[in-house]
């Protein structure tokens, strides 16, 4: 109980903070590439070449011209890239978010809690620019945004949601284990070949289903071609959604708690 009226208040902190957290995300994003010449701009080319590269690679090399019958390769590839990279570049900011902020932290100016949100929203504004480059393909392959576009704002708060208890249990954990950041790039790169972003969940035999499905992102993923490509309402699979929220629920829980319990020690190691 104590828990749960805990959470409760770090919602309504993080409400009254938000025209904070707001600014300080909007400034991490201008800061990410300050210091290159085509600054902001990197933040968008760097995935752009990867999804290029790997539509080339897929339909020219291997000659994989559809997914999966009467679906274009660049649509249903870029589906699930988009998601999987925001993941993965959120993971890997957020984990050294205390490093980066620790100012706030000795200065008392701000809950280190919410400091991995500021890193969650600033990626967002990027995520924003390839769901616009996904209506983009969808539309010159003659698939139909319709209402089922506006699930994307669930599969979004599930991406945000799982975010924030990886970001939790990481981040603290990275503090006192430097190695943690080893850690995350193999688990980070693990994750890209076993969760269906360049194969089809359909290739998966039954039996062995289940255990891939205990990766969060294996629903993430799906949910987002679900919205742009399938046509399917994410409560159409109650079982998937509740398996997710079962699994992120215990993150997000484990996470808040690694992190309290570390907390009281965090100036004295950054």
């Amino acid at each position: 109980m104590k828990n749960i009226q805990g959470i409760y208040n770090f919602f309504r902190y993080i409400l009254k903070q938000r025209n904070l957290i707001f600014s300080l995300s909007i400034n991490d994003f201008k800061q990410k590439y300050s210091k290159s010449y085509l600054g902001l701009f990197w933040s968008f080319i760097q995935p752009i070449i990867t999804i290029g590269v790997m539509w080339f690679v897929f339909t020219v090399g291997f000659r994989a011209g559809e997914a999966e019958p009467g679906i274009p390769y660049v649509l249903w590839l870029t589906a699930g890239l988009i998601p999987w990279y925001y993941f993965s570049e959120t993971f890997f900011s957020s984990a050294n978010v205390l490093f980066e902020y620790s100012y706030m932290l000795r200065q008392m100016i701000f809950k280190a809690e919410v400091l991995p949100l500021i890193k969650i929203i600033s990626n967002v504004f990027t995520h924003f620019f390839f769901i616009i480059i996904v209506i983009i393909i969808s539309l010159v392959n003659k698939f139909m945004i319709d209402i089922y576009f506006f699930q994307i704002i669930y599969y979004m708060f599930c991406l945000c949601f799982l975010l924030t208890g990886l970001s939790w249990f990481f981040s603290s954990l990275k503090a006192f284990l430097p190695d943690i950041g080893e850690i995350i790039t193999v688990v980070v790169q693990l994750g890209f070949w076993v969760t269906p972003i360049l194969w089809s969940a359909k290739m998966l035999p039954k039996k062995i289903l289940w255990l891939f499905k205990l990766n969060p992102m294996f629903y993430i993923i799906q949910g987002y071609r679900d919205t742009f490509i399938y046509k399917i309402w994410f409560w159409e699979k109650p079982y998937w959604t509740t398996e997710f929220f079962l699994i992120t629920i215990f993150i997000f829980f484990a996470g808040i708690f690694v992190f309290r319990k570390l907390k009281p020690h965090f100036n004295d190691v950054l």
